[in-house]
């Protein structure tokens, strides 16, 4: 093929340029995690333990530093859902940006999307835990033994559950 060398030299330089592009775009997507919840640029990554079985999903329940808020209906920022895997299950989860929040999670091994209870006293019927891993023996933890500082992105916490 008979093409002049300027233009050539164009069509490699180009050709470079877009791949140097791609290899960015994907180094880019390969930073950004896959989480649940609006896109920020701050997460978590949340690893559930003791979960009894991989039926349904797994529900994190996101809390803003607003202690009148939690556990209240319509209280919470968001719920992130992933699907159960047994004995843990793994999951990142968006936050607005860097500050405290309090995570509530429960195994929706039904996939309701709500959350099973029992009784007047509303006692769950499926798994639960909280951030921190208070204890919660007789009552619903407090929101100051259950806030979580994520002070940037990738930390890491474990919640474990607790079935009745």
């Amino acid at each position: 093929m008979n093409m002049p060398r300027r233009w050539y030299a164009t069509a490699i330089a180009f050709a470079a340029a877009a791949t140097s592009l791609t290899f960015a775009s994907h180094a880019a997507n390969a930073a950004a995690p896959k989480c649940a919840g609006p896109v920020s640029d701050t997460w978590i990554n949340v690893t559930v333990d003791g979960v009894r079985n991989g039926n349904g999903l797994m529900a994190v329940t996101l809390y803003a530093d607003e202690p009148r808020k939690f556990l209240a209906k319509k209280g919470s920022l968001y719920v992130g859902r992933v699907d159960a895997t047994a004995p843990e299950t793994r999951m990142c989860l968006y936050v607005p940006k860097p500050g405290v929040y309090a995570l509530a999670v429960y195994h929706d091994e039904d996939s309701s999307t709500n959350i099973k209870r029992s009784g007047v006293l509303g006692i769950p019927e499926e798994g639960f835990g909280f951030s921190n891993n208070p204890p919660t023996i007789a009552s619903i933890p407090s929101f100051r033994s259950v806030r979580l500082n994520i002070v940037k992105s990738g930390l890491s916490t474990r919640i474990h559950l607790k079935y009745p």
